[in-house]
C-alpha cells in the first residue's frame, strides 16, 4: 500500500536536497547537475545505507518517484529537441561534421573494445551485442545542454570557437540519440512480444517528419491570431508530446526518442514567440521541480558500498576509455583545422557528458543493458568528465583569451576592422629615435591593416615660473618635440603602415607611461631598456614585448640599424617568439636567418628551409642583429650581446612556421 505521507516526505527531501546540492557546486564553479545527482547518490544506500535509505526510498516509495522523474525526463528531451538549432551548423557544416565524427567514432570504438573485454563480468551470452553497442554509444556521449550552459556562463557562445563546439556537440547529439535507438531496438527486439514493434520505427519517424510536422506549423497563425499562448494551443502540444513518447515506448525502443521528435518537429519557421513561451511554461515545471527528480533518482540508483577492488579497476578502465577517447578522437578532429590551443579547448568542452550521459544510462539499467555495479561506475564516469570540464577549459583557454575573442567578435559584428596595434616608447630626445621607429614599422608590417603608436611622455618642467615668462618656452619645447614626433611618424608611414602620435606633460613619467600602454591594448609593444617604468610596462602587458637594448661596445651595431649582416636568434625554451620575430626582420629586410640553439634550432632552421627561408644553423657571426628570448630582467638589459630581447604574450600558441612564412610573404606585406 502506497503510503502518500511518506511519498510527500520523499518529494519535500529530494528537492530540498536538489536544490541545495545544485547550489553548492555552482558556488564551486561546476553546472548544478553534478549537485543534484550528488545528492542523490548521498540519499542512496551509499551515505544512508540500508536501514535510513530503504525506510525513506523502499521499494514501495520508488515506482511513484520514477514515474515522477520520467515525466521531467519526457519534457527536457521535449526541450532538447526543441532547442535542437540548425542554424548552428549552417556555414559550419563540414568542420562540425569532422569534429563530431572524430569526437564519436574514436571512444565508441574504444567503448566498444572495453566492453568485449568486460562483457563476462556483466552481461549474460544472448545480450552481448546491444551490450557492446551500448557501452560504445555512452562512451560517445556529450552534453550538448551541459556544454551550453558552459559557454553562456564563460561568454564563449559568442565567440568561433563556442560557435564551432555548439556545432559539433549539435551532431554528436544527433548521432548518440540515433545509435542509443538502434541499441534498444535490439535490446527490445530480443523480447519475444516486441521483436515486431521495432520494425515499426521507420514509419513512425517518417509520420513525425511528414505528417506530423506540417500539421504542427498551423499552430503558428493560431497563436499569432491569439496573441498568446492560450491552453487549448499548450493542451495540443502537451498531448502530442506524451503521445508521442507513449509510441515509442511502446515499440520497445523509449520514451524519451518520442519527447526527442516531437520538440524536432516542432515549427521554427516564423514560430520564435511561440517556442519561446512553450519553453517558458515547460521549463518551469522541468527544471524547478521534475528534472531535479530525474537526476536525484539516477543518483539514488547508486551503491558505491558494494563496490570492490575489482571494481575500481574496471572504473579505472572506464575513464580512460571515456576521457583519453573523446579527448584525443576531438582533437585529432579539430586539429586539422584549429591551432592546438583551440583544438584542446574544443576537446575540452565535448568530454562533457553530465545531463546526456545519465539519461543514456538511466535508459541501460531499465532496458537491462547494464547492471547495478557498472551503472554505478558509469555514472561516477559522468560526473568526473563534467567536472574537470570547467577547470581544464580554464587553464587551456583563459579568460584573457575569451574576453579579447569576444571583443574580436563584437569589432566584426559591427563591420569594424581591427588594426594590429604596435605601440613604440619614445624615450628623450625623438630626433634621434629613427633607428627605433624603423624597427618598430617593419615588425608592424608582420600584419596587414597594422598601425604604429608613438608614445612619449615628458617631465613637467622642474623649477618655479617666473612671473612674465610663463609657459613660452615649455610651450616651444612641446611644440618642437611634437614636431620630432611627426617625423618620426612620418618614418613610419613610409613603410606602409598608418602611425599616431600620443605626447603629454607628466608629472610622474614612471607611474603614468605603464597606465598608458596598459590603458592603449597594443598586440605589441617595442619599448628602448631602461626607460622609466620599463618593469612595470614590461609585468602589466599581456601582448608581446619587444625590448631594445642598446649596443655593448661602440664598433657593434645598434639594434635598429639595419645592419648588412645576416639576422641571428637564440632558440630555446620559450624561444618561439623570438624566432618569429627575427623571421620577420629576415624575410622583410630580405637577410638570411641564422638560428642557434642546439639540436632543436637545427630542426627549425632545415624546416624554415624548406619553406623557402633563407635559413641555417650555427654559431652568430660578426655584425648580426641578434635576438633571444627574454629572460625576466627588470631592466631588459641584455648581458649575452643580444640587441632585441622577446617576451612571449601570455598565453601564447604555438607558432605555426608554414602560416608564419606564407603571411609574411603575402603580397601586400612585401610592398
Amino acid at each position: 500500500m502506497l503510503h502518500v505521507d511518506l511519498l510527500l516526505l520523499d518529494l519535500v527531501i529530494v528537492l530540498a536536497a536538489a536544490r541545495l546540492a545544485g547550489a553548492a557546486a555552482k558556488r564551486l564553479g561546476q553546472p548544478p547537475v553534478i549537485g543534484e545527482i550528488v545528492a542523490g547518490i548521498l540519499l542512496g544506500p551509499t551515505l544512508l545505507g540500508p536501514l535510513i535509505g530503504e525506510r525513506l526510498f523502499g521499494a514501495e516509495m520508488r515506482p511513484p518517484l520514477q514515474a515522477l522523474a520520467n515525466v521531467g525526463l519526457v519534457l527536457f528531451m521535449f526541450v532538447v529537441g526543441l532547442e535542437l538549432d540548425q542554424k548552428l551548423v549552417r556555414g559550419k557544416g563540414r568542420i562540425a561534421a569532422t569534429m563530431a565524427l572524430g569526437s564519436t567514432v574514436v571512444p565508441f570504438v574504444l567503448g566498444c573494445a572495453l566492453a568485449l573485454a568486460i562483457s563476462d563480468d556483466h552481461t549474460d551470452g544472448g545480450r552481448t551485442l546491444p551490450f557492446v553497442l551500448f557501452l560504445g554509444a555512452a562512451m560517445a556521449a556529450t552534453a550538448f545542454p551541459v556544454l551550453a550552459r558552459i559557454l553562456t556562463d564563460r561568454g564563449m557562445h559568442r565567440i568561433t570557437l563556442g560557435g564551432l563546439s555548439l556545432a559539433a556537440a549539435a551532431v554528436i547529439d544527433v548521432l548518440a540519440w540515433t545509435v542509443l535507438a538502434v541499441v534498444v531496438g535490439i535490446a527490445g527486439a530480443g523480447e519475444a512480444e516486441g521483436q515486431w514493434k521495432v520494425l515499426l520505427t521507420v514509419p513512425y519517424a517518417l509520420l513525425m517528419f511528414l505528417v506530423v510536422r506540417p500539421l504542427l506549423a498551423r499552430l503558428v497563425p493560431t497563436y499569432e491570431k491569439a496573441g498568446r499562448l492560450t491552453p487549448g494551443l499548450l493542451s495540443l502540444v502537451l498531448i502530442g508530446l506524451i503521445g508521442s513518447a507513449w509510441a515509442t515506448e511502446w515499440m520497445n525502443v523509449h520514451f524519451i526518442f518520442g519527447a526527442f521528435v516531437f520538440g524536432a518537429v516542432m515549427p521554427r519557421e516564423g514560430a520564435e514567440r511561440l517556442n519561446h513561451e512553450v519553453l517558458s511554461r515547460l521549463e518551469q515545471l522541468a527544471v524547478l521541480l521534475l528534472l531535479p527528480m530525474f537526476f536525484v533518482m539516477a543518483g539514488l540508483n547508486v551503491n558505491l558500498r558494494a563496490l570492490n577492488l575489482s571494481s575500481l579497476g574496471t572504473l579505472a578502465a572506464i575513464l580512460a576509455v571515456a576521457i583519453g577517447g573523446k579527448l584525443l578522437g576531438s582533437y585529432a578532429a579539430a586539429r586539422t583545422r584549429l591551432p592546438n590551443r583551440q583544438a584542446w579547448a574544443i576537446a575540452t568542452l565535448l568530454n562533457t557528458r553530465g545531463l546526456t550521459e545519465i539519461v543514456i544510462l538511466t535508459v541501460g539499467l531499465q532496458k537491462g543493458v547494464l547492471d547495478n555495479e557498472l551503472y554505478s561506475l558509469m555514472v561516477v564516469m559522468a560526473l568526473v568528465t563534467t567536472a574537470m570540464t570547467g577547470p581544464l577549459l580554464r587553464r587551456i583557454y583563459p579568460e584573457r583569451r575569451v574576453a579579447r575573442d569576444i571583443a574580436e567578435a563584437e569589432r566584426a559584428a559591427l563591420g569594424v576592422i581591427a588594426a594590429h596595434q604596435v605601440l613604440a616608447v619614445v624615450p628623450d630626445s625623438p630626433a634621434e629615435q629613427v633607428p627605433l621607429v624603423d624597427l618598430t614599422a617593419t615588425l608592424a608590417r608582420a600584419k596587414p591593416s597594422s598601425e604604429v603608436v608613438l608614445a612619449h611622455l615628458r617631465p613637467y618642467p622642474q623649477g618655479r615660473l617666473e612671473v612674465g615668462t610663463g609657459l613660452s618656452s615649455e610651450l616651444a619645447e612641446l611644440a618642437e618635440t611634437l614636431h620630432d614626433l611627426e617625423t618620426l611618424a612620418g618614418t613610419a608611414r613610409a613603410h606602409g603602415t598608418e602611425a599616431k602620435v600620443v605626447s603629454r606633460f607628466s608629472a610622474d613619467v614612471a607611474a603614468e607611461l605603464p597606465e598608458l600602454v596598459t590603458g592603449a591594448q597594443p598586440d605589441l609593444v617595442v619599448l628602448p631598456a631602461g626607460v622609466p617604468g620599463y618593469a612595470e610596462i614590461r609585468a602589466g602587458a599581456v601582448c608581446r614585448v619587444v625590448t631594445v637594448s642598446p649596443p655593448h661596445s661602440p664598433d657593434q651595431a645598434g639594434p635598429s640599424e639595419s645592419p648588412a649582416g645576416p639576422i641571428a636568434v637564440r632558440h630555446g625554451a620559450g624561444g618561439d617568439a623570438a624566432v618569429h620575430v627575427a623571421l620577420t626582420l629576415a624575410l622583410l629586410r630580405d637577410l638570411p636567418l641564422i638560428i642557434t640553439g642546439g639540436s632543436r634550432a637545427s630542426a627549425l632552421a632545415q624546416r624554415l628551409a624548406k619553406l623557402g627561408v633563407t635559413a641555417s644553423s650555427g654559431p652568430i657571426p660578426a655584425g648580426a642583429l641578434v635576438v633571444a628570448p627574454d629572460t625576466g630582467t627588470d631592466t631588459g638589459t641584455a648581458t649575452d650581446g643580444a640587441h632585441l630581447l622577446v617576451r612571449a604574450e601570455q598565453d601564447a600558441d604555438p607558432v605555426d612556421w608554414t602560416a608564419a612564412v606564407a603571411a609574411l610573404r603575402a603580397p601586400a606585406l612585401q610592398a
